[in-house]
C-alpha cells in the first residue's frame, strides 16, 4: 500500500482541486483529507457521510459544584482568567491543570476535551476520511494523524493499493503530521514569488524526514519566467517535476460546480492532469489503469 501527499508551502495553490482530479482517475484508493482546519476535498466529491466519531484531544477542568465552596484559589492561580466562582470560561483555558492541582475540596478534575469530530464517507470516487476540528483548538496535528491512522486501516481492509492525501499548507504541525511515513510528497507551487520561497520551505521539511517528493506546477502559464525559475531550481536539486498544469478558469468552474477538473471540458487541462497522474503513478509503482485514461483520451478528442 502506497500513501501519495499532495502538499503545498502556502495556501491556495489549487492543491485540493488536484487531489480530487488524481483521485477521479486513481482506479482504486482511499481519500483522505487532512486540513482538518478548513476541509474542503467532501465538497468536489459529492460526499454522503455514512458515520460520524467524536475527536478528543487534549483537558479542561471540570468543576463539582456540590464540593466547590467557592474559596476563589483557583481563580488566583489561573493566569488566563478561564475560571471564576468555580464557573469556567473554555474559551479562555489552556488545560494546564494548575486549578485542579490546588483545590483544597478536590472539587475540579481534569477531563479529556472535546476538539472536534471526523467522518467517513462514500463519494462517487470511493470512501473519503475527514474531519472537523473545534473552535479554539490547536491538537490539529493529533486529528490528522488519526485521519490518516484511519485511512491505512479502510485500505489494508479492503486490499486497496493507494492512499491519495491531501494535505493541509505550510510547513506547521499539520503538515508535519501528514507527511510522516508517506510514500510520496508531491508539492503543488505556483510561478509566484510567495509560493517559491514557500516551495523551499516545504522541502527542506520533506528533505528532513527523507521522503521522496515531485513537484506540480499549477498556473504554469500565468508567469513563464518564474515558471521557468522553478523548473531549474527542481534540476539544481534533483527534483522530477510530475506535471506543469495551465492557468485555467476550469479550476473554478470546477469548484463552483463541485466537480473536478476531469469533468469539465478543457482538453488542456485534462491532457496535463493525466500526465501528471502517469507521472506519479510511475513513480508509486502501482497501475495507472491505462484503459481508463485512454477512454478520457477519447472523449477529448475522438478523432485521435
Amino acid at each position: 500500500m502506497k500513501e501519495l501527499v499532495i502538499v503545498s508551502g502556502k495556501g491556495g495553490t489549487g492543491k485540493t482541486s488536484i487531489s480530487a482530479a488524481l483521485a477521479s482517475l486513481s482506479p482504486q484508493k482511499v481519500m483522505v483529507d487532512c486540513d482538518v482546519d478548513a476541509a474542503n476535498f467532501h465538497l468536489i466529491s459529492s460526499a454522503v457521510i455514512k458515520h460520524t466519531y467524536e475527536f478528543k484531544a487534549g483537558f479542561e477542568p471540570y468543576v463539582d459544584e456540590n464540593l466547590c465552596t467557592q474559596c476563589a484559589i483557583c481563580t488566583n492561580l489561573c493566569r488566563f482568567g478561564a475560571i471564576s466562582a468555580g464557573v469556567m470560561n473554555a474559551l479562555n483555558c489552556e488545560g494546564c491543570g494548575v486549578c485542579a492541582f490546588n483545590c483544597p475540596e478536590h472539587a475540579i478534575t481534569m477531563q479529556e476535551k472535546h476538539a472536534g469530530q471526523w467522518f467517513v464517507s462514500d463519494t462517487r470516487f470511493g470512501q473519503l476520511i475527514h474531519a472537523e476540528l473545534g473552535l479554539s483548538i490547536e491538537n490539529s496535528g493529533k486529528l490528522v494523524s488519526k485521519v490518516r491512522q484511519e485511512a491505512k486501516k479502510i485500505a489494508t481492509a479492503n486490499h486497496l493499493p493507494l492512499i491519495i492525501t491531501d494535505g493541509p499548507p505550510g510547513i506547521g504541525c499539520p503538515a508535519i503530521a501528514a507527511l510522516s511515513g508517506a510514500s510520496l510528497a508531491l508539492a503543488v507551487v505556483e510561478p509566484s514569488l510567495s509560493s517559491m520561497h514557500d516551495l523551499e520551505r516545504l522541502i527542506e521539511l520533506v528533505y528532513h524526514f527523507k521522503l521522496p517528493i515531485m513537484v506540480c506546477i499549477n498556473k504554469s502559464t500565468l508567469h513563464k519566467e518564474n515558471t521557468k525559475e522553478i523548473i531549474a531550481w527542481c534540476n539544481s536539486k534533483a527534483i522530477p517535476i510530475a506535471g506543469k498544469l495551465p492557468y485555467s478558469d476550469a479550476f473554478r468552474t470546477a469548484v463552483q460546480s463541485g466537480k473536478t477538473v476531469m469533468e469539465i471540458d478543457n482538453e488542456d487541462v485534462k491532457e496535463e492532469m493525466i500526465k501528471l497522474w502517469k507521472n506519479l503513478a510511475k513513480r508509486l509503482d502501482i497501475p495507472a489503469d491505462l484503459s481508463k485514461i485512454d477512454l478520457l483520451k477519447q472523449k477529448l478528442n475522438p478523432f485521435r
